[in-house]
């Protein structure tokens, strides 16, 4: 018996110091502290994320755009952030909201999120409904949501006192749905804070399969191409003749059947969107398309529209150059060509990003909600992160989890509501104290 008491006395000793060695990594301010300050405004979050949800913020609506703009900016300032805006009117976008403090402990911290939607004015999609410990609206996941974890989780530090000190800038694009062109300008700043971080954490959509939670330590990027055919037009019995020759929907079948066949790779897709061809045709840039044709002509005109989402730039380069080499190889009597259009780039996995992830789940285990694993690039699309990625180390998936983003099933877990900020709220800690 004595034995056993002095056992239990030494593990009851050891557990002290482990507990006390836990809170000093903390800078004396344990998980729970933030936790609790995260739960005694969760309902307030809910309350705030509805009232933003209501207000249309389609990436094309400016105006609106610009409102829950200053929602937000109000949100920021009352803790104790300055906030200043970046103009995007030479790309046709509302500005972007920048939320900074100045410190000088720990890791220079940069935030990012996105107040547009892709939901317009003309949407049918327009409200927030709540169901039980769910809601549907535009913007739930993607991203008020996510702003609003992010915001939860300030409101934590600040709670604390865990912002005192700390560098940290919080960005928040106007236009990551749909960038204005071109893209240098529209992301300019934006790029420019991240070479200014030294870890920079994106509240886009927190993923959960089968129980187990996920962030992004990589993506793909996304890049569109056009493919414009130009071919003689005459009488159908005419077709394949030296003077006619093949036609502009035969050409461009050869090169769509070529890229089906001949461009794939791991971690890389590429789609054809909408292709068209005819006597005469029309493409609008906002998707649609008509084409004039009958049975017995030759058509002459002939046009794809398509994507590329690689996860390595020099994946991009490489299938760019397999495509102009298709594309060139043109059918008798026919002349195509293939133009890019650059968006978002690849997010490439790094070592720094996966040790962020790891920081991250450190966080989540000590708040008792367990291990986040990296997710597979082929599950998330392209996004802002990506721009900055090159530069500082990134993850990206700590905002609200949910399902349906981009339909009108949009939705948004409730609960997980909590356990995001108090996650972010932790490693954001951590960081900006150096521990």
């Amino acid at each position: 018996m004595r034995m056993l008491r002095v056992g239990l006395r030494v593990w009851i000793g050891c557990l002290g110091i482990a507990v006390a060695s836990a809170g000093a990594a903390d800078g004396g301010r344990p998980p729970q502290s933030i936790a609790r300050a995260v739960d005694s405004e969760a309902s307030t979050a809910v309350e705030f994320l509805e009232r933003i949800v209501g207000m249309n913020s389609g990436t094309f609506n400016r105006p609106g755009v610009h409102e829950v703009g200053k929602v937000f900016e109000a949100e920021f300032r009352a803790l104790g952030f300055r906030t200043r805006w970046v103009s995007m009117d030479s790309v046709g976008r509302a500005p972007h909201l920048v939320a900074e403090q100045d410190g000088r402990r720990g890791k220079r911290v940069l935030l990012i999120g996105h107040m547009d939607t892709v939901f317009e004015p003309s949407s049918s999609f327009q409200q927030f409904v709540r169901h039980g410990d769910t809601a549907v609206g535009p913007g739930v996941v993607d991203d008020k949501g996510g702003v609003v974890v992010m915001l939860s989780a300030l409101k934590a530090l600040k709670a604390v006192g865990g912002l005192e000190g700390a560098r940290i800038t919080a960005f928040i694009t106007a236009d990551e749905e749909h960038p204005g062109a071109p893209v240098e300008t529209a992301r300019a700043e934006f790029i420019d804070a991240g070479k200014h971080a030294d870890a920079t954490l994106c509240f886009e959509a927190g993923i959960r399969v089968d129980g187990q939670d996920f962030v992004s330590t990589a993506r793909r990027g996304a890049s569109s191409w056009t493919v414009l055919v130009n071919a003689h037009s005459a009488h159908s019995g005419a077709i394949f003749t030296q003077d006619v020759g093949d036609g502009s929907i035969f050409e461009l079948s050869r090169i769509l059947n070529r890229f089906h066949d001949e461009l794939r790779e791991p971690d890389m897709t590429f789609s054809v969107g909408l292709a068209v061809g005819g006597a005469g045709i029309q493409v609008d840039p906002a998707g649609g398309a008509s084409a004039d044709g009958k049975d017995n002509i030759v058509p002459s005109k002939a046009q794809a529209l398509g994507d590329i989402r690689a996860l390595r730039p020099e994946q991009v380069t490489r299938v760019k150059e397999r495509m102009q080499a298709i594309v060139a190889a043109s059918l008798p009597g026919t002349k195509s060509e293939i133009t890019f259009e650059d968006g978002y780039p690849p997010m490439a996995p790094t070592a720094g990003n996966t040790a962020l992830l790891e920081r991250y789940s450190e966080a989540s285990e000590a708040l008792g909600f367990g291990r986040v694993r990296a997710l597979d690039p082929m599950r998330r699309g392209a996004g802002d992160s990506a721009f900055v990625a090159p530069y500082v180390d990134t993850i990206s998936g700590l905002g609200a989890v949910g399902d349906g983003m981009h339909t009108n099933a949009e939705t948004v877990d409730l609960r997980a509501f909590p356990m995001q900020a108090k996650r972010a709220a932790l490693l954001i800690y951590r960081l900006t104290r150096g521990s």
